[in-house]
C-alpha cells in the first residue's frame, strides 16, 4: 500500500498536469511534462520536476511556471481534499536530456 506522502505526490502531479495543459494559458510554455514531484513529510513544500521536449523552451518556460505559481497552487488548491497545499517549487529535469546524451555517445561507437 502506498505512503500518504507518496499518494499526494501522485495526485498533486496528476491534478499539476491537468492545471498546466488546460488552465495555464501562455503561448511560451511550451510542451512541458511533469515526470516526479517530491513532497516533504509536513507536506509544506512540493519540489516539482519539469522537462520540456524543446531546449529552446526552457527558459521561457520556466519562467512562465514561477510566475503562474500562485495561480498554479491555488487551482490545485480547489481540486485537493487537503488541508494544507504545499509551497510549490519548480525544478528543471534534465533526466531526459542526459539519457538523450549518452544513447548519443554509445551510438558513435
Amino acid at each position: 500500500m502506498a505512503s500518504k506522502v507518496e499518494r499526494i505526490q501522485s495526485l498533486i502531479a496528476k491534478n499539476l498536469a491537468e492545471i498546466i495543459q488546460f488552465q495555464v494559458k501562455d503561448p511560451r510554455l511550451g510542451f512541458v511534462s511533469i515526470p516526479e514531484v517530491k513532497v516533504t513529510q509536513d507536506f509544506s513544500y512540493a519540489k516539482i520536476f519539469v522537462s520540456f521536449i524543446k531546449d529552446e523552451d526552457i527558459a521561457n518556460g520556466m519562467e512562465v511556471l514561477e510566475r503562474s505559481k500562485g495561480y498554479i497552487r491555488s487551482e490545485l488548491a480547489k481540486r485537493m481534499d487537503t488541508r494544507r497545499v504545499p509551497e510549490l517549487i519548480f525544478v528543471l529535469d534534465e533526466t531526459f536530456k542526459k539519457a538523450k546524451q549518452l544513447e548519443d555517445l554509445i551510438n558513435k561507437k
